[in-house]
């Protein structure tokens, strides 16, 4: 089937007591049992939910899984990954990477012995020298937050075979819609659901999608022991976000181009980061491994002050956390999202405090460019 045709019917089918149309909201926490430990597949919400298990197999179809765990936040989903790992293990993660990945490494696992590095995972020979043989898992942000470098994820696949490491690549900025790390070769994709695949900021989800069954039984253990399931309602908001996905990109992934090309040629920018453009260094790779560019745009404006009045004189856009919705956010990373990084560290990857990252709604192109040009004039 086609993506859209998945999106809007795997996992999914008519209710057999109603006929609804539309998966229903099962809000219960427990289920009857004929005797006891024989029922009809369902025990205890936590353990599985039909409404979650509908997303679950939705998730799994949309990218190429064979299964996908959904949890109560990305955060939630990245957490019981790592709580795979015994003490003395590591983690390689990339560096210009989402400050919470950064934080929960280096704030919480680190306290229980696993050690993590961050290294561009642009660089192959880099990451191989930061990989040695306690190394675990290999998480790869691509496109990465909120600079949008992009890392090879056949190559890094290839570099990593044969060994006992899980290459895991976060695949939110992307979505299956225009990127599919499995079918390039990575073991496990995760997600923060918040953001495109609900598109509407009013769900909060994570999910963890894979291939293995070993690994699905292991996470599915950790899932359930320490409780950080997705809600049955949060599963049926997601659901029907998912609906639209393919709809919302095409549009959010014309008007991020048209906004990045804007920018690129406007003289108060210092610099864009978008893969769409021939100026990023990884174009090539993103017209050979994605089937679009995204909907995320960063760019320079030179300063925190320069950066403060763009966000301040703008209309539509709303300055705030988040990304992904159907109302474009304005985000400073350097204070908002990637806060909990050392300030040098975010100096290298490009973090700047006059870096400010856009995530590109579905309102009139020409009105956010409208938008943007008094935001650009109120620089000074």
């Amino acid at each position: 089937m086609g993506f859209s045709t998945d999106a809007i019917h795997a996992g999914h089918g008519i209710d057999p007591v109603t006929g609804a149309v539309v998966t229903p909201l099962h809000l219960t926490t427990t289920y009857a049992q004929e005797e006891p430990g024989h029922h009809k597949g369902y025990d205890y919400s936590r353990t599985i939910n039909p409404t979650r298990q509908v997303l679950e197999q939705n998730l799994a179809a949309l990218e190429k899984g064979t299964w996908g765990l959904c949890f109560a936040s990305g955060m939630a989903a990245m957490s019981s990954l790592f709580q795979t790992l015994k003490c003395g293990e590591k983690v390689v993660a990339s560096d210009n990477c989402y400050g919470g990945t950064y934080r929960v490494l280096r704030k919480v696992f680190a306290h229980q012995g696993i050690a993590s590095e961050f290294v561009s995972t642009q660089d192959l020979e880099a990451l191989e020298e930061a990989m040695d043989d306690s190394t675990r898992v290999v998480l790869v942000e691509t496109p990465t937050n909120p600079n949008l470098g992009l890392s090879d994820i056949r190559a890094i696949a290839d570099l990593i075979r044969g060994r006992q490491v899980i290459l895991c690549v976060d695949n939110t900025f992307a979505t299956p819609y225009l990127q599919r790390p499995l079918e390039l070769g990575a073991d496990l994709v995760i997600h923060s659901m918040t953001k495109y695949l609900g598109g509407h900021s009013d769900a909060m989800g994570g999910a963890l999608i894979g291939l293995s069954p070993e690994l699905r039984d292991k996470l599915a253990f950790i899932q359930n022991a320490h409780g950080a399931i997705l809600s049955p309602f949060e599963s049926w908001m997601i659901l029907r976000g998912i609906k639209t996905l393919a709809v919302r990109m095409d549009r959010q992934c014309k008007s991020a181009l048209e906004i990045a090309h804007y920018l690129e040629d406007h003289p108060k920018v210092q610099k864009v980061y978008f893969p769409g453009l021939k100026s990023h260094p990884q174009h090539d790779l993103a017209l050979s491994q994605m089937q679009g560019f995204g909907g995320i745009v960063s760019f320079d404006t030179g300063s925190l002050d320069s950066a403060t009045k763009f966000s301040a004189a703008l209309k539509i856009g709303v300055l705030a956390e988040s990304l992904g919705a159907v109302e474009t956010l304005v985000n400073h990373p350097a204070i908002m999202t990637h806060g909990a990084i050392p300030e040098a560290d975010r100096l290298r990857s490009g973090i700047t405090a006059g870096l400010l990252r856009i995530s590109v709604g579905l309102e009139d192109v020409e009105d956010l460019l409208a938008d943007f040009a008094a935001g650009l004039d109120a620089m000074g």
